[in-house]
């Protein structure tokens, strides 16, 4: 089950796309309205990966950060791993996201409340040549599966 209560802190498998096979997400944020922040990671496992698997895990090593929906946690498509006993909140901060405008190419910082993802707190124009990474927008189930399954398989 994947209760209001209890997201922020849950580990969860994402199943690659047509190929077999998962990468490992995070739950580091989660709003009322069940927008949800984020970290995920390879290397891809050929069967369910396990809590055990998560132990060195930290957002320095994440291969994708962002805001995300649930679907798939509450549909079950998405495995629950669990949660561990010594999690963090604090080590686990919301992502950072950025924009790019198309035409101009002006850079925005995003910052997001820490407490709750759906709420923009400010934003800052960056100078040109700034990263772009992590992209601000919400990911839906579908998105983060082919992104996962394209950076992760051979």
């Amino acid at each position: 089950m994947f209760g209001v209560n209890d997201r922020e802190g849950k580990w969860f498998a994402v199943p690659f796309r047509g190929r077999g096979g998962y990468a490992i997400g995070i739950v580091a944020r989660a709003s009322r309205s069940s927008i949800l922040a984020g970290y995920f990671f390879g290397p891809r496992y050929d069967s369910l990966p396990t809590l055990a698997d998560v132990e060195d895990l930290t957002p320095a090593t994440s291969i994708l950060q962002g805001m995300f929906g649930y679907l798939g946690l509450r549909e079950g498509t998405w495995p629950i791993l669990g949660r561990q006993d010594d999690w963090r909140r604090e080590e686990w901060p919301m992502p950072i996201l950025f924009r790019q405008e198309p035409l101009r190419g002006i850079i925005t910082r995003v910052i997001y409340d820490s407490d709750d993802p759906s709420k923009e707190v400010r934003t800052q124009v960056m100078p040109k040549g700034s990263q772009t990474t992590p992209k601000d927008g919400m990911m839906g189930a579908g998105f983060v599966e082919s992104v996962l399954t394209r950076k992760l398989s051979p």
